[in-house]
């Protein structure tokens, strides 16, 4: 059963690759249009979009078949699948740390779907009661509310706009997030293979946390993308979720409950080769840019070259942007040197 969680998971991070790159290429060729339409009437955007809802709704059906430490670190999947499918179809670099944060990213996903907890694990609504009222989760969640709030003053009243505290915020409401899609997928798969759950009050608390926790953790993250390249936001909150989902999954759901130490320490190591390539992937990959700044005739709608023209970067020539430091000389000076 869990196996067919993680094909759920694998696919779904697949399938999100390719609309992301789907969505990417619409704009791109929508740039290139002498009238370029708004991206929400292109079919191939919209094409994108539904990939999109597709590949989530596999991750989503994915946590009522496996544990959420199987699920939440296969997200890698995607990123190295988003990689891969850009070399491939938008003809973008391949880099050597590319190739050996992929390899990393592939040898963390087989240690953890070999040493995750073997649990099997029927989600019903009485246990989703008995566990929301635990102590543990008690405990856990008071601590993560007054973090949560003490970040959130930082943010709101001091100004700090930081990414760790930026995803920081979204890692807490993440973990919350985890622990209530876990809980309506699992009630969902229970109601198709034994007895309706559907009519329990905790099914539609666990829906209403669910989409006020992704709504708000949306936003969050929306601010970190404006204020910081993705090279930077995906990396970061790639491992922030993951170990929030993580630790969502021990306390709520019991996962490590009798697991060994050896079994604890292969499994974290394959998180840590999995956060390892991630970040080798995403590494730079936006800053592959010129530094001095020139006009890219491939770039404006309509008009089209052979080759990029590159300015010499030493002086002035036709298409740089010269700034206070450059000067020009007069005829004048001209004429006393010679």
């Amino acid at each position: 059963i869990h196996l067919f969680g993680v094909l759920l998971a694998i696919l779904g991070n697949l399938v999100i690759s390719i609309s992301l790159n789907i969505q990417k290429y619409s704009h791109l060729r929508s740039a290139q249009q002498e009238h370029p339409r708004p991206y929400f009437r292109s079919v191939l955007w919209w094409s994108g979009i539904i990939l999109m809802a597709l590949g989530e709704t596999g991750n989503f059906a994915a946590y009522g078949f496996a544990p959420i430490t199987l699920i939440a670190p296969l997200g890698c999947m995607s990123v190295t699948g988003s990689a891969i499918i850009s070399v491939m179809f938008l003809r973008e670099n391949l880099r050597a740390s590319d190739l050996l944060g992929m390899t990393l990213a592939l040898a963390g996903t087989y240690l953890l779907v070999n040493f995750a907890p073997n649990i099997t694990q029927a989600i019903s609504a009485r246990t989703v009661q008995y566990y929301f009222v635990g102590w543990q989760f008690m405990i856990y969640m008071i601590l993560e509310i007054l973090v949560f709030c003490i970040l959130l003053y930082f943010h709101k009243r001091k100004g700090m706009k930081h990414i760790v505290i930026l995803l920081t915020l979204v890692a807490l409401l993440a973990s919350v997030t985890v622990i209530s899609v876990k809980a309506v997928s699992g009630m969902i798969t229970f109601s198709v293979t034994d007895k309706m759950q559907l009519t329990y009050p905790i099914f539609y608390i666990m829906c209403i946390i669910m989409i006020a926790s992704c709504v708000f953790q949306v936003k969050l993250l929306n601010q970190a993308t404006k204020l910081y390249n993705t090279a930077m936001v995906v990396p970061v909150n790639h491992i922030f979720f993951t170990i929030s989902a993580i630790i969502a999954g021990i306390i709520f759901y019991q996962e490590f409950l009798g697991a060994a130490f050896l079994t604890i320490f292969i499994y974290l190591f394959g998180c840590f080769l999995s956060f390892l390539g991630v970040v080798l992937v995403t590494r730079n990959r936006e800053k592959e840019h010129l530094p001095q700044s020139y006009i890219d005739f491939g770039n404006v709608p309509g008009k089209q070259i052979l080759d990029k023209i590159q300015p010499d970067s030493s002086g002035l020539s036709y298409g740089t942007l010269p700034d206070g430091s450059d000067s020009i000389k007069s005829p004048s000076k001209e004429k006393k040197g010679v």
